[in-house]
C-alpha cells in the first residue's frame, strides 16, 4: 500500500481546520489513520481509501484541531496504515506544518509581502501589526525563508499572518 499526501505541503500555514488530501491505496478499500501532533497533544482519526479492487483512490478530509492543547506553533501531520500483524505504523508520511493560530491568535489567512531594499522585519511588522515588537510572528511564519532575523534580502517573499 502507498500514501501520497498532497495537502498540506511542508511548512504550510494552517488554521484550526486542517485539510488533508492525497492518494492512497493498493488494497481493497484500505483503512488509513492520521495523527496531528506537536509532541504534547494529538488529534487522531481514520479514513478509507482505494477503489475496491486494489487500486489507488483519492482521499480528502478535514481535521478540527481547535480543541487540542497544542503548546507549539509547529505541528506534524502524519498519515499511515497499521499492520494487522503487529500494529506497526507502515508507509508513514510526515508533513511538518505551521499552526497559524499559535503564531497569531485568530489566524485565518496570510498576505504575501515582497521585501523591498532597506526594509527590516521590525518595519514590516510595524506596517502590518502596528508594532515592531511583533516581528517574531514573521519569523515563525517563514522558517524556510528567514534563517537570520537580522538579515532579509530584497526580493524575498514573506508570508504575513492575518486574523
Amino acid at each position: 500500500m502507498t500514501i501520497d499526501v498532497q495537502q498540506p505541503r511542508p511548512y504550510d500555514l494552517v488554521d484550526d481546520t486542517i485539510r488533508i488530501a492525497g492518494v492512497a491505496g493498493g488494497a481493497f478499500e484500505a483503512g488509513f489513520s492520521y495523527r496531528v501532533h506537536e509532541g504534547h497533544d494529538e488529534v487522531t482519526g481514520g479514513f478509507t481509501a482505494g477503489d475496491g479492487v486494489g487500486g489507488h483512490g483519492q482521499f480528502q478530509l478535514t481535521v478540527d484541531v481547535s480543541g487540542a492543547a497544542f503548546t507549539l506553533d509547529r505541528l506534524f501531520v502524519e498519515v499511515f496504515h497499521t499492520s494487522p500483524k503487529d500494529g506497526e505504523e507502515l508507509e508513514k508520511v510526515v508533513v511538518p506544518v505551521l499552526w497559524g493560530t499559535k503564531i497569531l491568535p485568530g489566524y485565518r489567512v496570510y498576505l504575501e509581502h515582497v521585501v523591498a531594499a532597506g526594509e527590516t522585519l521590525w518595519g514590516i511588522s510595524t506596517r502590518y501589526y502596528g508594532s515592531g515588537n511583533l516581528y517574531h510572528r514573521l519569523v515563525a511564519a517563514n522558517p524556510q525563508t528567514i534563517t537570520d532575523p537580522n538579515v532579509i534580502e530584497p526580493g524575498t517573499g514573506l508570508r504575513v499572518p492575518q486574523s
